[in-house]
């Protein structure tokens, strides 16, 4: 079992601060906002108020509640409504999916910060819990985190217990490789025990873990894929490489076997 750290969050560590920098916030966060329209059927839409006159703007796109609910954070330059086309799909594997975003995206509030995502990403699974709590849902709390998001999936992982963890096209790094030069040499992100890098966190998830990634994956290499699985603490863990994937297109080039493994995780460990 997953070790409970609820009551340990330390996001106010100066050493994740700095790197909430204008130049480094624009790297890390592309937001863009919704177009308005109502979600798909059988979806609805949350409004989490994460700190008093900050809203985050999430999706519930749902089947039964006989089936088992997952939490899902997107990518750096997606949008809860760019999810109406691939959630049904989930659906349709028996997953009640639950999207959420980060300041900035789509319908939330404010500003997307690096330390903000952390942050959010605790009342957000607060918030889902009690959603899909009060929808009849029991088999649960999935998490998975797709890109950027894998940062916050993994935390919540860290913290919180959960059913298992899904890490689609994430980072072991903190994606160090993309800020290499606006962020000193002396900054811990470079030593690879830092304590915010995924891969370190993993170390102390002893949760079922499934992690996903394209072959040919031009952003985040697919060693950071391996990382991952070499320091996850699961006994429990599959590391599913899709043949030709780059980091956009897993499920064209690999939708068979994207929603296989997915659904194959989900119904053993639900």
């Amino acid at each position: 079992m997953s070790p409970h750290r609820e009551n340990e969050l330390e996001y106010d560590d100066a050493d994740l601060s700095s790197l909430d920098r204008p130049e480094i916030r624009r790297i890390a966060f592309y937001p863009r906002k919704s177009s308005i329209r109502p979600p798909q059927p059988h979806a609805r839409d949350y409004l989490v108020e994460v700190e008093p006159g900050v809203r985050i703007g999430c999706r519930f796109y749902t089947r039964t509640p006989e089936s088992p609910s997952m939490l899902c954070f997107h990518g750096n330059d997606e949008i809860v409504d760019d999810y109406d086309r691939i959630a049904p799909l989930f659906n349709q594997i028996g997953i009640n999916f639950f999207v959420a975003s980060y300041r900035g995206f789509g319908f939330s509030d404010g500003t997307p910060t690096v330390i903000d995502m952390f942050k959010d990403s605790h009342g957000i699974f607060k918030e889902f819990r009690k959603v899909a709590g009060e929808y009849g849902s029991r088999k649960g709390p999935f998490i998975m985190g797709r890109s950027l998001g894998g940062l916050s999936a993994v935390d919540l992982a860290y913290h919180h217990d959960i059913r298992g963890l899904i890490i689609e096209c994430g980072s072991a790094n903190t994606f160090r490789q993309f800020i290499r030069p606006l962020v000193s040499s002396n900054h811990p992100i470079w030593n690879d025990d830092w304590k915010f890098h995924s891969k370190v966190r993993l170390r102390s998830v002893f949760k079922p873990t499934l992690i996903i990634h394209g072959e040919r994956d031009s952003l985040i290499p697919v060693e950071e894929a391996r990382e991952l699985y070499d320091n996850s603490g699961a006994k429990d863990k599959r590391l599913e490489i899709i043949p030709h994937g780059d980091h956009d297109n897993l499920m064209t080039v690999g939708r068979e076997q994207y929603f296989n493994a997915i659904e194959r995780f989900v119904r053993t460990y639900s």
